[in-house]
């Protein structure tokens, strides 16, 4: 896959203070990718090199090829930014307000009505066009300001803490668009230091701590890594007894628990009566072997509803990576 975010021992200093340390990241085209670090980390010190506004102390930084010091014109054109503050001028409608910056991106007067009118359908605030910037809600203020990001198309997106002070549902909103927004081809870089608003749409991370790179790539492969074997989770609604006999006895079964089961607790032979019941599988072989055991559960009779590998979360990679230095 195509990097369109390449930096080469990227390092920032504020006097004594050592906020980024020799940074390697890629940032493969057509991803979404989460910038994950405690506060602190280094996420935006890198984010406003990559977007040209902080000179870094030592190392390289390159958006599509471009390099950010040496033709910082031509990488803001490639990029939009998105910063954690809104910032936004007075007794301007929402109109107003991107075709400001239209205007600013030197975007041609028949192109800039065009796309105020579709990016404010884009992130649903077609029927805000004439409202003032300062009457909107700060869900609408933070769609407001991804859309002024896109007036001039560029091909990465770069966001600082977007969902920062969002509520519930205007996470999801704004989660739906960022998917959206990939699938029209934009690369998107996200940051943040909570998790669960990054875990459901990230295809892509970079951890983060005290300036140094801990961990890159795709989530699942990622999380492989980290951890050893499968966790496999198999609902039991008829022939539990089997099945738990046939698993014990498998070769690549490291360990055997049931749903809800304490360590050292003695466990009493399993009955269809008070099924279904949940077994989570510690199995050590691949994606052809645990089609073989499905099949053979299935072969002796057993009745299963699921099975499917227990889906890794970023908080498992989070807290094996760092150390909560800050």
């Amino acid at each position: 896959m195509t990097a369109i975010v390449e930096t080469l021992d990227l390092t920032r200093r504020y006097g004594t203070n050592l906020a980024l340390d020799h940074l390697n990241l890629t940032i493969p085209e057509g991803a979404i990718f989460g910038f994950i670090g405690p506060n602190g980390a280094g996420k935006t010190t890198t984010m406003r090199i990559l977007t040209t506004l902080l000179p870094p102390s030592a190392g390289e930084a390159r958006v599509a090829g471009v390099s950010v010091t040496g033709d910082p014109r031509a990488v803001r054109r490639l990029v939009g930014f998105m910063p954690d503050f809104f910032g936004v001028y007075d007794n301007m409608k929402s109109w107003e307000y991107l075709d400001f910056f239209g205007r600013a991106y030197g975007v041609a007067a028949p192109r800039r009505q065009q796309m105020i009118g579709e990016l404010l359908d884009l992130v649903d605030l077609g029927h805000k066009r004439d409202e003032p910037v300062m009457s909107l809600s700060r869900g609408m203020k933070q769609r407001l300001s991804l859309a002024r990001t896109m007036m001039h198309d560029p091909r990465l997106l770069i966001l600082d803490e977007p969902a920062s002070g969002l509520d519930p549902r205007a996470r999801i909103e704004l989660r739906e668009l960022l998917k959206e927004l990939r699938a029209l081809g934009k690369t998107i870089m996200i940051s943040s230091h909570i998790l669960t608003e990054l875990a459901e749409m990230c295809t892509h991370i970079a951890i983060i701590e005290r300036g140094r790179l801990l961990a890159a790539g795709e989530v699942q492969q990622i999380l492989r890594s980290i951890r050893a074997h499968r966790i496999v989770e198999i609902r039991v609604v008829a022939g539990a007894a089997r099945a738990e006999e046939l698993l014990r006895s498998h070769p690549e079964v490291l360990e055997l628990r049931r749903e809800g089961e304490r360590d050292g607790e003695d466990a009493s032979p399993l009955d269809d009566a008070s099924g279904p019941h949940l077994l989570l599988v510690d199995f050590a072989g691949d994606e052809r072997a645990m089609g073989e055991l499905l099949a053979a559960l299935i072969a002796s009779d057993v009745r299963v509803s699921h099975f499917a590998e227990q889906a890794g979360d970023l908080e498992d990679i989070f807290l094996h990576v760092t150390r909560g230095i800050v």
